[in-house]
């Protein structure tokens, strides 16, 4: 088993490795659109994490959560966002394919890696 220390280092190597990604499929082709992507994959876990921990006291109820509802809807549509944003400029010609490429892989390291922290070291809460 890791320590924390060691989790901690290799999430933050394999974030490093994500944003190297976009950085270089920015400066290798001289075109710094790519780091749009940057943005949305930081703000996407943030509406999930506020809005989830809304949970009901009473375990029975039926009642739909309509906040966590919410911060699944804009968690998923800056995922979207963040994917179809390099697809689109690659498509109309602003980046090149492999840009897009490099750029969607950065992407999805740095939500991953993001992700990945928040699961290693949730705590839930003890009765």
């Amino acid at each position: 088993m890791l320590t924390q220390v060691q989790k901690i280092f290799l999430l933050s190597s394999v974030l490093s490795l994500g944003f190297v990604l976009i950085i270089l499929s920015s400066a290798l082709y001289h075109n710094w659109l790519p780091l749009t992507v940057v943005l949305m994959f930081l703000l996407a876990p943030i509406p999930n994490s506020l809005c989830g921990n809304t949970q009901s006291e009473d375990f029975m109820s039926e009642a739909p959560d309509l906040l966590a509802d919410f911060g699944r809807f804009l968690t998923s549509f800056l995922l979207t966002s963040g994917v179809a944003l390099p697809v689109t400029f690659a498509h109309n010609g602003l980046i090149k394919i492999p840009a897009m490429i490099m750029s969607l892989a950065g992407g999805a390291i740095v939500y991953g890696s993001i992700v990945t922290f928040g699961a290693i070291f949730y705590e839930p809460e003890g009765y």
